[in-house]
């Protein structure tokens, strides 16, 4: 019992790695969207999101393009303060990031995606932080919550199926 727990911890981490080594679009909206594929990097996952999530996964990628080509048409964009945008999980400096924003506001789009095999619930938010939490970037920070439905726990039975 134990070797298959592990097996699937194994399996999953080599998944996330794999994942975030080659980087992708946002869901099926994006995907039919040419442009560069976004850049993921573990650096923002661990400063942006939970450290352990309960269920599913995050990961955290960055696009050169601006939000307005990275959103979907039916979703809202919002002007948030900085600690709307970014809420309160991750372990970056919540200081630093509403001193780097200055009073200015991200935007910030939010939605989800769903396909037989995963849910993905997406926040884009532009600008965003560097790593350093120094400098604001141009492009758009992508945000995922990844919910594979291999999981009976990770079928999202209210979501409009």
């Amino acid at each position: 019992m134990i070797l298959k727990k592990w097996r699937r911890v194994f399996i999953a981490v080599a998944g996330l790695v794999a994942l975030l080594t080659v980087g992708r679009t946002i869901g099926p909206a994006a995907r039919a969207q040419s442009g560069p594929p976004a850049g993921c990097d573990p650096v923002f996952a661990e400063l942006f999101t939970p450290r352990r999530p309960v269920l599913g996964r995050y990961e955290a990628c960055t696009d050169p393009r601006p939000l307005a080509e990275m959103a979907p048409a039916d979703w809202v964009v919002e002007a948030l303060e900085p600690a709307d945008a970014f809420g309160g999980a991750g372990s970056y400096d919540h200081a630093a990031l509403a001193r780097l924003y200055g009073g200015r506001r991200a935007r910030v789009a939010r939605g989800w995606t769903e396909s037989a095999d995963r849910f993905e619930a997406v926040t884009l938010i532009s600008p965003y932080p560097n790593a350093a939490v120094t400098a604001l970037e141009p492009g758009t920070l992508i945000i995922r919550w990844i919910c594979d439905h291999g999981g009976a726990e990770c079928k999202m039975l209210n979501a409009g199926r």
